[in-house]
Parts: structure tokens; C-alpha cells; sequence
């Protein structure tokens, strides 16, 4: 199952929250008319208690589950927000804490419009980008300039961190998720059937942090999505060259000419920036950073680290905080 879970709170933007659950159980029927053994998707309502929600168009939403008993879910979908957040902010400060522990465990997690200042008073967007709604610009810069904010894009990307401007917006962002759990096929048929328009694609309305180099390779493209999604789990290369139904030579091959890099050196970089991440705003020990991103050998996660870093992780964590809290 993908567990998908629907963050619930006050004064929501209903669509925010249902256009792109639509979408997923229109994929998930496309997908299983094809084939009948496809992960499913298990939708989650979930709130800071299970109180109904009343939301800006007036109605409620009853939560199913609360933050302590919603089932751990593989993505997260925060809500938009009507006018100014802040006052929903502060009565779900518990919500903060529950995203922040998701995001440790590698949880994706996506915000459109102010929701995204759940994401940036949670202090996961600190020195990564993020966009917001146009008319909150200004005040987000203020309240949260640690946050590189991009104003330009409609879409930003930061590791497993995604932040949409607008419902329009995460539409495009929903389409991409899909294609992530059920491949390009099944994507365009949800994309056609609830758009009448042409849309750019995802790519070319994004920002992603890290400079992520672009290229034509639809498989290649399919294979740098699946090690994003499972870098935390035990991976052998050579059964992700047989899952995209290539030869090691010729997954290599074309891995490197599409990327500029080797899949074993893409896999690396991936889980060497999300423990950095980790070590910088987590009290996860190193051995628990080490496992999260894949390693389960302390050795030969810290000297990989040194190698390619040239620091411990135990000295990048003193010196990143250092610097964090003398900013303060």
C-alpha cells in the first residue's frame, strides 16, 4: 500500500486537499485496470485530535485518525491556508512536531500556498528552497529568512520536501507523485482527464535544490525517481538495472551519459546530502543518521563521509551547528 496521508486543519482550502486525492484514486484505477497486482493507495485524514474541521467553504471534514494513531505513512500532503496563517500555525504547534519526526523517517512531505509555513516554522526549509502563494511573499521573507524563497517558480524541490504556489500548481506536483508510483502512462491519462489544457511539465516550472541536471532519458529519468524514493532501504544496483530491464553495462552506460554520474555515485550523493540534513537539524545519533539513509555498516558510512566531505560526521554536526546557532 502507499499510505497517503491528508493533513486537516482550520480554515483550509478544501480543493487543496481533494483535487489531489481525486487524482490519486484516478491513477490508482488507471494503474490497476492494467494490472491487478499494483501497490494501492490507502488515503488518511489526519489532524492534531479528530475534531471535525471546518473549512474556509464552510463545510467540515471529520479527521480519521489523529497524530498518534494516523498508520505511518510514505507522503504527506499539507493544506493551503485562507488569508494569514499564523493564528492556525500556533493552535497546531503539535502538527510541527509530528512533521519534523516524518521527515526524519524520510517521509515525503508536500505544502501548497501558506501551507508551506507549516513546513518553514517546523524549521525543515531552513537554507532550502521553497515558494509560497504570490501575495504572501513579502510576509514570508520576513517571518522566515532563513528560507531561500523562490518567488520566480510554481514549484520547489528541496531533497523529499515539495512546496507548490497554488492548487494549479500542485496539480503539476500531483501528476509527478504519480508517475513516481505508477510510471508516465498512467500520469498523462490522470493529466488529460483533469486538465482540457496543454500543461508544462513538471521540470520546467520547478526548482530543485542541488542543481539536478535534466535529460531526455525517460528510463533513466524513471530510475533516478525509484533510488530517491528507497534510498533508505538496502539497494542493489544490479537489481535496479533488472528492474528497468537493462544489462549492468548498459544501465551504467546510459545512467552516466543521462546524469554525469554513476548510479552507485547518484545513490551516494542522495543519502550523503539527506544525512547532512539529518545531522544538521536532528538529535538522531550517527549511528541512527547512518541507517536512515541506508547504512547499516557505521564504518563504511563514516568513511565515505570523510571521503567525500572531507569531515567526520560527528565534526560536520558541531560545525553546522555552531554556525546555526550563531546566526541566532
Amino acid at each position: 500500500m502507499h499510505q497517503i496521508a491528508f493533513v486537516l486543519c482550520e480554515h483550509m482550502l478544501a480543493t487543496s486537499t481533494t483535487l489531489p486525492m481525486e487524482m490519486l484514486k484516478a491513477a490508482e484505477s488507471a494503474a490497476l485496470s492494467q494490472d491487478r497486482q499494483v501497490k494501492r493507495i490507502a488515503i488518511n485524514t489526519v489532524a492534531v485530535d479528530r475534531s471535525p474541521i471546518v473549512t474556509r467553504a464552510g463545510f467540515d471534514l471529520a479527521p480519521q485518525y489523529d497524530l498518534d494513531s494516523v498508520p505511518r505513512p510514505d507522503m504527506i500532503f499539507i493544506p493551503s491556508l485562507w488569508r494569514n496563517p499564523r493564528p492556525i500555525i500556533r493552535k497546531n504547534s503539535a502538527l510541527l512536531t509530528w512533521l519534523r519526526e516524518q521527515y526524519e523517517n524520510g517521509v515525503t512531505i508536500s505544502a501548497v500556498g501558506t501551507g508551506v509555513c507549516f513546513l518553514a516554522e517546523a524549521g525543515l526549509l531552513n537554507d532550502k528552497a521553497a515558494t509560497t502563494h504570490w501575495y504572501y511573499f513579502d510576509q514570508f521573507q520576513r517571518d522566515y529568512p532563513q528560507v531561500h524563497l523562490k518567488r520566480q517558480y510554481f514549484i520547489a524541490q528541496a531533497g523529499n520536501l515539495y512546496c507548490a504556489a497554488s492548487v494549479n500548481a500542485l496539480a503539476d506536483l500531483t501528476v509527478h507523485f504519480i508517475q513516481r508510483m505508477y510510471g508516465k502512462p498512467i500520469s498523462l491519462h490522470v493529466e488529460r482527464h483533469f486538465s482540457h489544457e496543454i500543461r508544462r511539465s513538471y521540470e520546467t516550472t520547478s526548482y530543485f535544490d542541488g542543481g539536478t541536471r535534466h535529460h531526455p532519458d525517460e528510463e533513466i529519468m524513471q530510475a533516478q525517481m525509484w533510488l530517491q524514493d528507497n534510498y533508505g532501504r538496502e539497494i542493489k544496483l544490479s537489481l535496479v538495472a533488472e528492474r528497468f530491464d537493462m544489462s549492468v553495462r548498459t544501465f551504467n552506460r546510459r545512467f552516466k551519459a543521462a546524469t554525469g554520474q554513476s548510479p552507485l555515485q547518484y545513490l551516494q550523493e542522495i543519502r550523503i546530502e539527506t544525512a547532512k540534513d539529518l545531522l544538521k537539524t536532528s538529535n538522531l545519533s550517527i549511528s541512527e543518521v547512518a541507517f536512515k539513509v541506508g547504512y547499516h555498516d557505521m564504518g563504511h558510512f563514516t568513511g565515505l563521509f570523510k571521503k567525500l566531505l572531507a569531515t567526520t560526521p560527528s565534526e560536520y554536526r558541531t560545525t553546522v551547528r555552531a554556525k546555526l546557532f550563531s546566526a541566532v
